[in-house]
């Protein structure tokens, strides 16, 4: 009689933040007896280490869920379980980065892998337009807020899918659609997701997120003429997309080639939208014109302004003002200051030094990004950041305060000095526009 051997699953590490981390293992892992995930980690958003993928969404083989544990202690687990393979997965840290994680996989005895959009993309019914960054900042809300405006005349009707930020109930946030500031409420968004989400609920487009993509993708192609996706970070499409669309940053240039995966959204790019040229040293812009030249040459690239407008200037104009400026452009996007300053800078106003008021975790906010200073990084992953942010502004001595985060804070925190917000659009210059290259796509509802 001859013993048939039956090889054991691969046990695998899925690294991750909280978004593509658990896309990954729904499309390559999930109900894959070749594979047993041991664990998720993560890192760069505070508080989701500590939970558990939930059995609802993990499936079957998995009755207790996937624990979500530190990074900080990938030997050790790679160590308890005799773990296989360490997956990467999440967005915008550098290639260096990247590869001190792999180094410590490997001392470690486990494989590292990255998985790809052959791997992990799924194909839609309806056409897809995907926006990418390569890094985080860039620009991609104002460039999807013009590419709907473009849609939409055209009279398509456009759903909007975002990259995941599910920071609470993960059973509760696998399919998520919003279309109402209700909505925002119902689902107790924090500032980051509201920050994506309030721009194009104003503007009538429905914009649903979650952590399932697939059952996601079921539900809004069955509304949609065309789906837009909206990447965090610099993460490239979960959806195959018949046109992608790349936002270049030239207040970073070089960095384009440096950040993972943002060197893949500038190679995988139909489109690159060289942004705020307008504010940019024209050096930079040429560097990464020519980084473009290189490394895609047979994209489309269109320079643009990213023009800031102060609603009732005049409340701020010369004063003394707290400035709040988008979180992630600031932490993991590395600037140092965002919309907020500059609309401070047009109106002569004099942002005011935070630190000495600051409160709680931004505190340690401000002690680890070393880089900020005149302003308060909007941060605000779950209530007690929130009611952070909110002291911390209100400690601040100052007449009034600068919103340059996309979304009207005073909707949701409690401020005791008046409030202006900062607008930011989308201007292409020169002849080569994006309603040119919309233009030459074939777009509608598609068969089948």
């Amino acid at each position: 009689m001859t013993t048939r051997l039956v090889q054991s699953p691969r046990k695998v590490v899925i690294l991750g933040a909280a978004g593509r981390d658990f896309h990954n293992f729904n499309v390559c892992f999930r109900g894959n007896p070749n594979y047993r995930v041991v664990a998720f980690t993560a890192t760069q958003i505070p508080d989701i280490d500590g939970r558990v993928y939930p059995a609802e969404l993990a499936g079957e083989g998995y009755p207790d869920g996937i624990p979500i544990l530190s990074e900080s202690d990938l030997p050790a687990i790679i160590a308890e379980h005799d773990v296989d393979e360490v997956i990467f997965a999440y967005s915008d840290v550098s290639h260096e980065y990247v590869m001190h994680l792999a180094s410590t996989a490997l001392a470690a005895g486990a494989d590292f892998r990255l998985l790809g959009p052959k791997s992990t993309m799924l194909k839609a019914k309806v056409p897809v337009i995907a926006v990418t960054a390569v890094r985080t900042g860039a620009g991609k809300s104002q460039t999807t807020r013009r590419v709907i405006e473009i849609l939409v005349a055209k009279g398509l009707k456009v759903v909007v899918v975002r990259h995941p930020m599910p920071y609470g109930d993960l059973t509760a946030q696998r399919v998520q659609r919003f279309a109402t500031h209700e909505d925002l409420d119902l689902h107790r968004c924090t500032i980051e997701e509201r920050e994506e989400y309030e721009p194009h609920i104003e503007r009538g487009t429905v914009v649903y997120a979650g952590v399932d993509y697939e059952a996601i993708l079921e539900q809004a192609q069955a509304e949609a003429d065309v789906i837009l996706w909206d990447g965090g970070n610099n993460d490239f499409s979960f959806y195959v997309p018949d046109l992608t669309i790349t936002i270049a940053d030239p207040h970073r240039p070089g960095h384009e080639l440096l950040y993972h995966p943002g060197e893949t959204n500038l190679k995988l790019a139909d489109v690159v939208v060289i942004n705020k040229v307008d504010t940019a040293d024209p050096e930079h812009v040429a560097q990464v014109k020519q980084s473009v030249a290189e490394h895609n040459p047979n994209a489309v690239v269109i320079e643009a302004a990213s023009p800031i407008t102060l609603e009732n200037p005049d409340l701020v104009r010369g004063k003394k003002v707290v400035v709040v400026e988008d979180g992630p452009t600031l932490t993991h996007g590395g600037m140092g200051y965002g919309a907020g300053i500059i609309g401070a800078r047009n109106v002569g106003a004099e942002p005011v030094d935070p630190r000495p008021y600051a409160v709680g975790s931004l505190r340690e906010t401000f002690a680890t990004y070393t880089q900020l200073g005149d302003l308060v990084p909007a941060m605000g992953y779950g209530e007690t950041q929130m009611r952070e942010l909110e002291e911390t502004i209100n400690r601040t001595p100052a007449d009034a305060v600068i919103i340059g985060t996309p979304i009207d804070l005073g909707r949701i925190l409690k401020l005791n000095k008046p409030a202006v917000r900062v607008r930011y659009d989308l201007k292409e210059l020169g002849d080569v526009t994006l309603e040119h290259v919309l233009d030459r796509l074939h777009l509608g509802r598609a068969s089948g």
